[in-house]
């Protein structure tokens, strides 16, 4: 039995960088005292979502791995709590900019950096703007409690994204995200977005770990963001599944929370091999996926 005990820290982010790295490594440090191993924070973390607004000011956000203080900070908690910690983080590369994961193994070793696949562009989602397409491809990562595959927030949406992170070998499915509030379309996402994500579960007989913020977040108008006013609402609503997608535990829309639920890996491994879906995919017969609209 490969037993591992994983944790979803669900937080709300100021606009104080250092004021939300203080309060993730509080939230890391008791999922870690009550015994998690690997512990996912929400999506950029550590400010408000900036991507509800355009302001070239921010692109100075950006550092790379090597600079990024919530990625050291993860090295150092990894390495003195040994836990494996996933950090979402904004990336500079020389010219271009990502919406990164790190991943920290439990001695504080940097496993790899994924870098965001899809990237939205939509009302007060403006991703676009931010961040360069992803060019590392889906990764996994081999750490000291298992297999994991990490996508971020929009990479959820996508049921490629599971698949190919379930070829690769992953175990576990993470998404750290940052979603709430569609001011224009005026309808709550919250469970479609879960449903979404239940169904990458059940699909590749994997569970999926989802964290998300929740909080008001505002935008002030100014010279910068052109006068620009707008809020989100982030409603939380994070989860840890089984294999079947059956939500094992939940959190609230509104209360700063961490869930944990222990695995069984050597379990997970022969329930897929026992229902036969990997073994009976016939992908010569899925190119229609890569072709292009017009083809």
């Amino acid at each position: 039995m490969r037993q591992v005990k994983v944790a979803a820290i669900q937080m709300q982010c100021s606009k104080n960088p250092e004021e939300n790295r203080k309060k993730a490594e509080e939230m890391i440090r008791k999922a870690a005292g009550d015994g998690a191993n690997i512990i996912l924070l929400p999506e950029l973390f550590e400010r408000e979502y900036f991507c509800q607004q355009r302001r070239y000011d921010f692109y100075h956000y950006a550092k790379s791995v090597e600079e990024n203080e919530a990625v050291l900070m993860g090295q150092r908690l990894a390495k003195e709590l040994g836990v494996v910690l996933p950090i979402s983080f904004y990336e500079k590369e020389v010219n271009n900019l990502y919406n990164s994961i790190a991943c920290i193994d439990a001695d504080g070793t940097i496993l790899g950096v994924y870098r965001k696949t899809h990237i939205p562009d939509d009302h007060y989602y403006q991703e676009k703007f931010y961040f360069t397409p992803g060019d590392t491809g889906f990764r996994v990562f081999q750490t000291r409690f298992g297999t994991i595959g990490v996508g971020i927030c929009w990479d959820q949406w996508f049921p490629e994204t599971a698949r190919s992170m379930a070829l690769l070998g992953a175990e576990l499915l993470f998404y750290p995200t940052a979603i709430g509030s569609e001011p224009i379309l005026e309808c709550d996402s919250m469970p479609h977005w879960r449903r979404c994500m239940q169904g990458h579960s059940a699909a590749n007989l994997m569970p999926v770990i989802a964290a998300n913020r929740i909080g008001l977040e505002t935008v002030e108008p100014s010279e910068e963001n052109g006068g620009q006013t707008s809020s989100l609402t982030f409603y939380g609503s994070s989860f840890l599944t089984d294999e079947t997608g059956e939500l094992l535990k939940k959190a609230s829309r509104d209360k700063e929370e961490i869930l944990e639920e222990e695995y069984d890996l050597d379990e997970l491994s022969a329930k897929r091999l026992e229902w036969g879906l990997f073994r009976d995919r016939r992908p010569e017969y899925y190119s229609i996926i890569t072709k292009t609209a017009h083809q």
